[in-house]
């Protein structure tokens, strides 16, 4: 046992976050903590952490427990993404018994996100780790906590099988109500039949006279009739309120939308790039790229940090002279400083301001990304980041246009959040040209990859786990993937170190060091 919670409530400006009777977190446990943006995850780590106190309830550490905090130490010389790796390094030379890491993969690019899993995997400590990586969660998890409606629930397993447990708790719950549903029905069928009975019951037999239905006595017997299944009635209508309800499980409701020229750019050469060049100051980004997007496709742009992902949005978007876009073509712009949202305005209102469907679809796609009901007419401003992200989503979504250009746009989104974005992007008959690091959002959207590496941009026709097979063949002498590994090799060396120094430790680091340097000479 590395750590037990008792009874505990945490809590934040006198609203409870999470209730928990029990917790426990045991030598060789890996964690991932899940659940909508503002549930409490990162309070939880910090309670944990002793950071924070608990509302009530106590909290008992047996190891050495250290937060990786989700917002790093800003450094004007590093980049995020080398401040987030120098933390990591850190944290995993010294002797823990237990590591929480709020968002570990943050401002990472994919080659660093699986530096940080494979350290995560040779790691001998325990951790809780949160995460919006799916991927990232698979490869390092055996154990989900699921932070929902202020309480956790636990999970075996990794991302994927919670998924799985989770989608067949909803079967579950829609068999239910379905049964509940004909159960229901069935009583109500029932108690209209007696009740009709009942009220037939109390007239006179045909072809019986008055005068001979009270020699037969036939009155009082149709009254006894009457009352039996009155009585029968009553207890049918006792056991239909006493039938447990249950919940009709979320349906969602399908989008059909009508893009503007869609007849005309289906399949149709929406975009020609001719030997585009990218440069950033002094610093050549990539040469000569030449590629071709057809109305329908969906593009991912993948590569490092700094290589030019960016760059190459502007340059299709200033319709550079080697870029050719279709006259049908017509572009909405998702950016990460949601300019495009008025802050006084509501939800509802943002939206509607740029789009010409109908509010009943304005309001499906807005429940898909969980502003359901009168969350619509909250105004912008007291919406968390995560929330506005989603507002701008959707109103890039219901824009006017046929094709999507999304800069980074799964930033800051919960799970449900990535996940409901995904569906939509995918059921999109128009055209998408994106950029993300996410892996597993990549892998289900894209059907055409552009890679930039080592200053040249890489169209590949195909979807990413395709790109992948055919990257990972010609890749294994890469001297990227060298110095890589070597990281890998000295941070682990390290962390043994902290545990138990010894000689021969010494000198395997001092090895991986000349390695090192020799490869940065090249």
């Amino acid at each position: 046992m590395l750590l037990q919670a008792k009874q505990l409530n945490i809590s934040v400006q006198a609203r409870t976050l999470i209730e928990i009777d029990a917790l426990e977190v045991h030598e060789g446990d890996r964690i991932g903590l899940v659940g909508k943006n503002g549930t409490g995850k990162t309070t939880l780590l910090h309670t944990i952490a002793g950071k924070l106190e608990p509302e009530q309830g106590d909290i008992f550490r047996y190891t050495k427990i250290e937060l990786l905090p989700q917002l790093k130490q800003p450094d004007g010389h590093k980049s995020g993404g080398e401040i987030t790796q120098n933390y990591i390094q850190q944290a995993f030379t010294r002797k823990l018994g237990l590591l929480l890491a709020d968002e570990p993969t943050t401002h990472l690019d994919t080659k660093h996100i699986e530096w940080v899993e494979q350290m995560m995997k040779n790691w001998r400590g325990a951790f809780i780790v949160v995460s919006h990586d799916r991927a990232f969660l698979d490869a390092v998890c055996t154990k989900i906590w699921e932070v929902n409606n202020g309480t956790i629930r636990e999970y075996n397993g990794n991302y994927q099988a919670f998924q799985i447990k989770k989608q067949q708790e909803l079967q579950q719950q829609e068999q239910a109500y379905e049964n509940y549903r004909t159960k229901k029905q069935q009583l109500e069928r029932a108690l209209d039949l007696k009740e009709q009975k009942a009220n037939r019951a109390t007239k006179k037999p045909k072809h019986t006279s008055q005068s001979e239905a009270k020699i037969t006595g036939a009155k009082p017997y149709f009254a006894k009739k009457q009352k039996k299944l009155q009585q029968t009635a009553k207890a049918i209508e006792t056991r239909l309120e006493k039938l447990e309800k249950v919940a009709k499980p979320f349906e969602e409701k399908s989008i059909e939308m009508e893009l503007p020229h869609q007849a005309k750019v289906k399949g149709r050469n929406l975009i020609q790039v001719r030997h585009l060049s990218g440069r950033v100051g002094d610093k050549k980004l990539w040469k000569d790229a030449n590629f071709l997007i057809k109305g329908g496709d969906k593009v991912a742009v993948i590569g490092e940090n700094g290589c030019g992902k960016t760059t190459l949005i502007r340059k299709l978007l200033a319709e550079d002279h080697h870029v050719v876009i279709s006259s049908a073509c017509q572009i909405a712009y998702f950016k990460q400083d949601l300019s495009l949202l008025d802050l006084n305005k509501s939800i509802i209102e943002n939206v509607k301001e740029t789009t010409k469907h109908d509010e009943t679809l304005v309001r499906t796609v807005l429940a898909r990304l969980h502003f359901f009901r009168d969350d619509v007419y909250k105004t912008v401003r007291v919406l968390s980041g995560g929330e506005r992200v989603k507002v701008s989503l959707a109103k890039i979504f219901l824009s006017d246009s046929n094709t999507l250009v999304l800069d980074e746009p799964t930033n800051f989104l919960d799970l449900e959040a990535m996940e409901a974005l995904e569906k939509l992007l995918i059921n999109y008959d128009g055209t998408v040209f994106f950029v993300s690091h996410d892996r597993r959002f990549v892998e289900k959207v894209a059907t055409k990859i552009i890679s930039i590496e080592e200053q040249k941009l890489i169209f590949f026709d195909g979807n990413y786990q395709q790109f992948k097979n055919r990257s990972q063949m010609g890749k294994k002498d890469d001297l990227a993937e060298q110095k890589l590994l070597i990281e890998t090799k000295i941070t682990d060396v390290l962390s043994r170190l902290s545990i138990g120094p010894s000689e021969a430790l010494e000198k395997e680091f001092q090895s991986l060091l000349k390695q090192k340097q020799a490869l940065e000479k090249h």
